[in-house]
């Protein structure tokens, strides 16, 4: 792989305006079809097969009226000291709904009066507004026609809300986040390099590769489909990475240079040795994220996919365009030279820092005492709850959560994830006496605030009983119930013969998050095992592996354990602006889990890479460590910063499951960056010495040698210049 890639640095540099203008080309090409086709991300996140959904496919063929329509609730409030019953409100609540039924894309209005959703103390009610089209294809001027209309009803001194299936919030995709974390990449980079020109150049190629990578995904959302947060995890991502992976190789190029070799041979170097390690880090993230298929849930494989696709165009930017930059720049991004001085020129020549030699004189308690802080960081995630984000996790600033309140507070908190029984008759004899027996005991279940009567459907076999929990739907007492009630489904069916089934959105959440909590240390185990192989050919060790392993499981849980801490637990929300505290969001763990498992093997890789490749030099394991901290450690700490710069500045966007992304991502790279690669692997490394690269022979043999470091062309570059100087 080295040779290749030193023969593709040499030829992008020699062809520079070809390749970057050839790159430039296919991101036109790509904008123009993606911007063409337009965006359609309308994929659910649902598993197939659940017990709810399976249920819902019942209430659909039962119950349905034909296509499913998007509807609104007009949520209103009577001003203060008056109801909903007096003639002032009536008639604003009437104008109001006229005027929004003028609309020609709206199928029906029911009034709070004519359809009795009017609370006990007759303050909060709510008219339903249903659509002719589903929820995705409302238009936005019947948006903006419902909003204005909102607007005049709370000028006149009345509250109005919205709820619904139709969204008012939208999903941000794209903007000042990414813009704020670009910035500060760059100012990172420009610290690293002291140099604009070479701070540049990584931003410029990350851009090149993030448009053709995300564009690509768009084109990809009109064939398949696609959750709107598998775009969002894509940018994330392909910024981030695209950034590293230039930082990477840029930085080998200047350090070639230092060295006394030309443009040319610096940077097909530099393409062979960071080239080879870059590829091999974008490969474990691709197959991390590739790997979620194996969870055997559609919105999650499709998510991985779209984030290992941008990933790869990153890599493939980084060794391709990279160079032929370099070659443009030249030496114009050569490090300055400073004074010369003996002291200067003693520190240059040492193999270490202070930082690797204050690790290398205490290993212990410095790995102690990194192990325990993780260890601490991760107790609160043994009491994880998951669950997806509804209107009561939006900010209170947002019209669809000051209407699931007024909701709550009308109707009680259990109308915002109302629970759909099914109840199918199964050879009884008196269908209605069992489907009211049926619908009584469920009634008398303890946080039951309320059971409606039965409604057969056209037939009379099937009836729908509609439940509303006394508690919230993300509140763990909704899930002991769905639980208790298919308990009792059990029994219903052997002492009356009836089938009972449970559905409804908070029905469904609930199997998502058990179906993914599910999959989450199958996938782990996956990722574990891959990791032990793929890290024992590269490094030819055994140990170096396993301590891999058990520092990216500290990281993993030590992110899991802060996330907790803040989205559910609630300490520190108002820092990261977290309107209210909830269970984490059901696919965050196994998504970190897979993208922290491959960011945690770059910087491995880019770490105990130049540590193996000192101690093959020269056999002295603390030397190695020393030279690996040296030499590698700013790079690992740069690239660090800015995966840390990158994913942080989604944390403070509108939307919750983004920000709990952006925090877990951005918090996970500064535990495996800074606590478990910079501190904890020298550490462990210099208590193991030599034992750390030990390798059996046999295994030795079937191990296939990987060049990650590109020995095999320093090697030819060390024999050609010797045969010159003779």
């Amino acid at each position: 792989m080295a040779r290749f890639l030193y023969k593709l640095g040499l030829f992008a540099s020699r062809n520079r305006k070809k390749v970057l203008f050839g790159s430039i080309g296919v991101l036109i090409l790509v904008v123009s079809l993606g911007l063409g086709m337009g965006v359609h991300l309308n994929g659910e996140m649902n598993i197939p097969g659940t017990k709810s959904e399976e249920a819902m496919e019942v209430l659909k063929e039962e119950f349905s009226q034909g296509p499913e329509r998007g509807t609104i609730q007009v949520i209103f409030k009577a001003p203060e000291g008056q109801t909903l019953e007096s003639e002032s409100a009536q008639n604003l609540i009437a104008e109001s709904l006229e005027s929004i039924s003028q609309d020609p894309e709206i199928e029906s209005v029911v009034s709070p009066y004519e359809g009795g959703t009017i609370s006990f103390t007759r303050e909060i009610g709510y008219a339903v507004i249903t659509y002719k089209n589903e929820a995705t294809k409302v238009t936005e001027a019947s948006k903006e026609h419902v909003l204005e209309i909102v607007e005049q009803v709370r000028s006149k001194g009345m509250q109005a809300e919205l709820g619904g299936t139709v969204e008012f919030s939208a999903l941000e995709i794209g903007g000042a986040s990414e813009i704020i974390g670009i910035i500060a990449a760059f100012m990172i980079l420009a610290i690293t390099f002291t140099s604009l020109l070479a701070a540049g150049l990584p931003i410029l190629t990350a851009v090149i590769g993030l448009g053709i990578g995300v564009m690509s995904v768009i084109i990809a959302s009109n064939f398949v489909e696609m959750a709107s947060f598998s775009l969002i995890l894509a940018i994330m991502l392909g910024l981030a990475v695209g950034i590293d992976y230039g930082l990477f190789i840029i930085s080998r190029f200047r350090q070639n240079l230092v060295e006394g070799k030309g443009v040319e041979e610096s940077i097909a170097h530099a393409n062979a040795t960071a080239g080879s390690a870059v590829i091999f880090a974008g490969l474990t993230v691709i197959i991390a994220l590739a790997g979620l298929s194996v969870t055997g849930i559609p919105f999650i494989t499709i998510m991985g996919i779209a984030g290992a696709f941008t990933v790869l165009i990153a890599v493939l930017v980084s060794v391709i365009v990279v160079p032929a930059l370099l070659g443009m720049a030249g030496e114009r991004i050569r490090p300055k030279a400073k004074a010369a001085s003996a002291e200067r020129l003693q520190k240059d020549h040492e193999q270490s820092n202070s930082w690797g030699r204050f690790i290398t004189k205490y290993p212990l308690p410095i790995a102690l005492a990194g192990i325990l802080l993780l260890g601490a960081i991760s107790l609160p995630a043994l009491h994880m709850q998951t669950g997806l984000p509804d209107f009561g996790s939006k900010s209170t600033e947002t019209t669809e959560r000051r209407g699931y309140d007024l909701i709550a507070d009308g109707f009680g908190p259990g109308m915002n994830g109302p629970l759909a029984i099914i109840i199918k008759a199964d050879g009884t004899n008196d269908v209605q006496a069992a489907f009211a027996k049926v619908a009584k005991e469920l009634g008398e279940l303890p946080n039951v605030a309320m059971a409606m009567p039965p409604i057969p459907n056209a037939s009379g076999d099937v009836a729908m009983v509609t439940i509303l929990p006394g508690t919230d739907p993300k509140d763990e007492k909704t899930t002991d119930l769905v639980h208790l009630i298919r308990e009792k489904a059990v029994e219903f069916k052997e002492k009356d013969q009836v089938e009972v089934m449970v559905t409804g959105s908070t029905a469904v959440n609930i199997d998502i998050s058990e179906k993914l909590n599910e999959a989450l240390p199958k996938f782990a185990a996956l990722i574990v095992g891959l990791a032990l192989i793929l890290l024992m050919m590269v490094f030819r060790s055994i140990l170096v592996p396993i301590k891999a392993v058990l520092g990216y499981l500290l990281t993993l849980t030590a992110t899991l354990g802060l996330v907790v801490f803040v989205v559910q637990d609630g300490h520190f929300a108002e820092l990261f602006n977290i309107p209210a505290a909830g269970p984490v969001l059901n696919f965050l763990p196994i998504l970190t889990a897979g993208i922290l498992f491959g960011l945690a093997m770059d910087y491995e890789v880019f770490l105990v890479s130049r540590m193996r490749e000192e101690f093959s030099h020269t056999g002295n394991a603390k030397g190695a460590v020393l030279s690996g901290l040296k030499n590698s450690g700013t790079v690992v700490t740069a690239a660090g910063l800015i995966m840390i710069a990158v994913f942080a500045s989604f944390i403070f966007v509108e939307d919750t499951m983004i920000k709990s992304m952006g925090l877990a991502l951005s918090f996970g790279i500064l535990f495996d960056a800074f606590i478990v690669r910079l501190t904890i692997v020298p550490a462990v490394m210099t208590l193991m010495g030599r034992t750390a690269w030990y390798l059996p022979k046999w295994l030795g043999r079937i191990l296939p040698n990987i060049d990650v470091e590109g020995e095999s062309i320093t090697k030819n570059f060390e024999e050609k210049r010797k045969s010159v100087i003779q």
